[in-house]
């Protein structure tokens, strides 16, 4: 690596303004606000199969179970 010093200052500042531009360009961000990225973000889990609606049927069987067995305390105890 050339010194500093064995170079004209004036290229050296460019040298260094360039590699100042090229280090603030890896921290952009993509987004401008939260929003944007929120949004980017749930198209991204929609396009994975995240969202879908569960495909066992458990979940509402279990739900009727209970319901029926507060409806049966309700009238055995009503």
């Amino acid at each position: 690596m050339e010194s500093i010093r064995t170079r004209n200052p004036q290229s050296a500042l460019m040298s260094l303004e360039a590699d100042a531009v090229s280090a603030r360009s890896g921290f952009a961000c993509l987004f401008s606000d939260s929003d944007e990225y929120e949004t980017a973000l749930i198209a991204e889990r929609r396009a994975q199969g995240r969202y879908e609606p569960p495909k066992s049927r458990w979940p509402i069987a279990m739900l009727l179970g209970v319901m029926l067995m507060v409806v049966g305390t309700v009238l055995l105890f009503g």
